[in-house]
Parts: structure tokens; sequence; C-alpha cells
């Protein structure tokens, strides 16, 4: 703008105009500009959450190395760097972690674990249930013996009691399966 008292307005367009668009890991990321750029950014409102996602875009972004005090709760809990509230102090009294107004909160804490958890327990229930599946059979088949078979197990256990127990193990059990094994260079 000009340095005229008083002139808002500017009279020409600007002179250098970016042809490319920054990049904050156009030379290989580092760790720190990794990090940044896979934080979710939650509990926070529309605007902080702008902010926060221009910093980590034009690598302004600096991340806390120690915890941070709370404004409410005056205990170190704060792990996210600009932040002045913690998050249990946000979602008890529904404020923005950044600014601390009561606004619409974007993203909910902890939103994002709640998703993951979901996915990741879905295959678990899948392969629970092959399990069940599998047990389910094994108790079915041992409700098939007849009383007739009774019978012939009491016998002979009376003509092995002076006999001591076999020992019987399978090939399988001795040695491990080394089939199933990954092997990283």
């Amino acid at each position: 703008m000009s340095s005229q008292k008083g002139n808002v307005s500017r009279s020409r367009p600007q002179k250098y105009k970016n042809t490319k668009a920054f990049k904050n890991d156009k030379y290989g990321a580092t760790v720190q500009v990794k990090k940044a750029n896979s934080k979710i950014h939650d509990g926070l409102c529309q605007h902080c959450k702008g902010v926060l996602e221009w910093k980590v875009k034009y690598n302004k972004y600096k991340p806390l190395t120690q915890l941070k005090k709370c404004v409410k709760c005056s205990q170190k809990t704060i792990r996210d760097a600009y932040h002045i509230i913690c998050k249990p102090c946000s979602l008890q009294l529904d404020v923005c972690c950044k600014c601390g107004k009561n606004e619409e909160i974007v993203i909910p804490v902890n939103s994002h674990l709640d998703s993951n958890e979901q996915e990741e327990e879905e295959p678990k229930r899948k392969k629970g249930n092959k399990r069940g599946k599998k047990e389910e059979e094994d108790f079915d088949s041992d409700e098939d013996y007849d009383d007739e078979d009774d019978d012939d197990f009491e016998d002979e256990a009376d003509f092995d009691i002076d006999s001591k127990p076999k020992n019987t193990q399978n090939k399988r059990d001795v040695i491990p399966d080394v089939s199933l094994l990954n092997v990283k260079d």
C-alpha cells in the first residue's frame, strides 16, 4: 500500500506475483514437518483451525518441547502448541482450546481416535466370529458321543491304572512352523 496518510486503495496491482505455491516439504520433509503435516487440529473453532493450518502450510508451526500449563485447571496438561486450555477442560466447558471462546468446535476432541478404534475393531470382530464358529463346531462334535463309548473308556481306565501315562505329542507341537515368519533385511 502507499505511504500516504488515509489512502486505503491501491491504484496498481502487486508487482511480484508468485507463479508456484509454497511447499513446506519441497526439499525433503524433516521429522518435524512430517509431524506437523499429519497433525489433526481438534478441539478448535473454525478461525483457530485456519490459523494453525496456515502455520503448518507455510512452515511457521513450532511444536511444544515441554508441557504447558492450562489456564482453567492450572495443571501442566497441554501437549499441543498454541493452545491455552487442555482438552479435558475444553470438553467440560465446551470452548476452543486455542482462543478459549465459546464457539462451535469444528472437529470435536478425540473424534479421530474414535473412528480409528472403530476401524480397528471391525477386523477383530470378524476374526472373533470365525473363531467362535470354529469353537461351536468343536462343541457340537463333543456332544455326539454315545453312552456305549463312555463304558469303553471306564474299562480301559481299569486296565491302565498301573501303567504310566503316555506322553503323546505331535511333531507340529515340537517343531515351530517357520513358513509364517517375515524376515526383514
